[in-house]
C-alpha cells in the first residue's frame, strides 16, 4: 500500500512520513497553527505559521487555493487536530495531522530551526496556569473553605477540555503578549500555503 493510501485512512502521519512527502512533492505544505511565540522559538524548516486562532478568517482561502497536501502541526497535535477539522469541515482533502506534533517530530530526531530564544509551549503555560491555580485555591480553602469550588472548577475545565479537544485557557494564554512574538503576516502566510508566493517569484 502506498503512503498516499496510508493518509487517505488516518488524519495523522508520521515524522518521516512528512519528511518523505516533503521531498517526494513540491505542492505539500507544512502549516504550523502554534503561536508566533512558540514558532519563533522552533520550528520546521520551510513550515508556514497561521495560529490558530487566525485560521477561521482564512479557511475559505486556504481551502480553495491549496494545490497539494497539507500537514497540519502544533506542539502535541491538539491544536493541530482542531484545524484539522475545521478545514476538512470547510471542504479540504489531503489534509493530515503531524503525529505528536512538534513533540514528535524532534523525538524522532528530524531537524528543527531554533531561533535560541527559548519560550515555554502553551501547553506547559496551562499546566503551570491550572496547577497554581489549584494549589492556591486549596491552601486559601483552609480559611475560605468556599474557595476549594475554584478548584473543582479549574478540574471541570480540564476534563471538559480533554473531552472536547478545546482548551479555553490555552486560547486566552495565546493571546498574552508573551506568546505573540512578530506580528504573523496572515496573507504572506496564506499566500505561500497556497502556492501564490512561489507563482509570484
Amino acid at each position: 500500500m502506498s503512503m498516499t493510501e496510508n493518509r487517505s485512512s488516518s488524519t495523522s502521519i508520521r515524522a518521516a512520513e512528512v519528511q518523505a512527502l516533503i521531498s517526494a512533492d513540491s505542492n505539500a505544505r507544512l502549516l504550523d497553527v502554534r503561536t508566533a511565540g512558540e514558532y519563533q522559538t522552533s520550528h520546521i524548516e520551510g513550515s508556514v505559521n497561521l495560529p490558530l486562532d487566525q485560521l477561521d478568517a482564512n479557511t475559505r482561502q486556504i481551502v480553495s487555493g491549496a494545490r497539494g497536501p497539507i500537514v497540519l502541526v502544533c506542539q502535541s497535535g491538539g491544536r493541530a487536530e482542531q484545524a484539522h477539522r475545521k478545514l476538512v469541515e470547510a471542504g479540504l482533502t489531503g489534509a493530515t495531522v503531524l503525529t505528536g506534533g512538534m513533540n514528535g517530530w524532534t523525538a524522532a530526531g528530524a531537524p528543527v530551526e531554533r531561533s535560541g530564544e527559548e519560550r515555554w509551549g502553551l501547553e506547559r503555560q496551562v499546566r503551570l496556569v491550572a496547577g497554581s491555580i489549584v494549589l492556591l485555591s486549596v491552601i486559601v480553602s483552609i480559611w475560605v473553605p468556599a474557595v476549594r469550588y475554584v478548584a473543582g472548577a479549574v478540574g471541570a475545565g480540564l476534563v471538559f477540555a480533554a473531552v472536547s479537544n478545546t482548551c479555553t485557557m490555552g486560547m486566552l494564554l495565546a493571546k498574552l503578549p508573551y506568546n505573540r512574538g512578530p506580528a504573523t503576516d496572515t496573507d504572506a502566510a496564506v499566500a505561500r500555503i497556497t502556492g501564490r508566493a512561489d507563482a509570484g517569484r
